[in-house]
């Protein structure tokens, strides 16, 4: 009976609830960020300003396919088995790595990243503009006054009612924005082969190769992440420096992603050999 009792365990709840809880602190960031710029940054700063953000957004995942990297190279019951007593190695199709390591260390950084947040002001000062208050009336100050009041006494159903009435009329609006519409599909698209290249490229290496799942990872982030973190950059700058207007910038992302599609169209002609596989492509004998 013991045999046949399959072991079941109920750890996945915990990086289930995990996964959620980072993507509720991950999501504001990339909206709420942009506004952020966009509100308190001059107009010719911005693009520079969001080429920065992006950058440090590829850097982030430069930096932890590195981290994969290490982490891989370690077996995953690290520190309750000696490594003099595993026998197999990280090529092996056995091997696990340690792939809760890294979840423990960009859980640490996330949250000693996150206390700077606290310390930051609700508003700030428009870039280039004077840090002394406008003087304001007696009037105008009672009637600020009443206001919190009545926004204090709002439940938060009436709150919630009061924006649900206005975000349906938003939605609607930006479904029928065709260039919006246009961008998000476009956005769609770009992000599916991204992330298809980043789920099933180290694999391919793995089996196409003899790379290990170590090796395989280290090598999609050094030959994928520095170049986009580059052109984010110089992207943001160059914008800066000519003063490209929205018209212009989305003449330049056409052509330029026209050429991105005829390069990896180019893939097509470099093909590899296919690996011998008993059963599949030889024989047994």
């Amino acid at each position: 009976t013991e045999c046949e009792k399959e072991p079941g365990s109920l750890l996945w709840i915990f990086v289930m609830v995990g996964n959620i809880v980072r993507g509720m602190g991950e999501t504001p960031i990339m909206p709420l960020g942009i506004s952020y710029l966009e509100d308190f940054a001059k107009a010719e700063n911005s693009p520079f300003y969001l080429g920065c953000l992006h950058t440090a957004t590829v850097i982030g995942p430069f930096l932890g396919l590195l981290l994969a990297s290490f982490c891989a190279e370690l077996f995953v019951d690290l520190g309750s088995v000696d490594a003099e007593d595993v026998t197999i190695t990280a090529t092996d199709a056995r091997w696990v790595g340690a792939w809760w390591l890294g979840i423990l260390i960009c859980a640490s950084l996330n949250l000693l990243a996150g206390i700077p947040f606290w310390f930051l002001p609700k508003s700030l000062v428009k870039e280039g503009e004077t840090n002394e208050p406008e003087e304001m009336s007696e009037k105008s100050v009672v009637q600020l006054q009443e206001n919190d009041k009545n926004e204090a006494k709002q439940t938060i159903y009436e709150i919630a009612k009061g924006k649900l009435y206005y975000f349906i009329p938003f939605l609607k609006a930006l479904f029928r924005n065709p260039v919006y519409m246009l961008f998000i599909c476009i956005t769609v698209l770009q992000f599916s082969a991204f992330d298809g290249m980043i789920s099933f490229m180290p694999k391919y290496l793995e089996q196409q190769f003899g790379k290990s799942a170590s090796d395989a990872i280290f090598l999609i982030g050094v030959y994928n992440l520095p170049v986009i973190c580059v052109g984010y950059f110089f992207g943001g700058l160059f914008m800066k420096k000519f003063k490209i207007n929205v018209y212009q910038a989305a003449n330049i992302a056409f052509w330029v992603s026209l050429l991105e599609y005829l390069l990896y169209f180019a893939a097509y002609w470099t093909v590899c050999d296919t690996s011998p596989v008993a059963g599949l492509t030889v024989s047994y004998e």
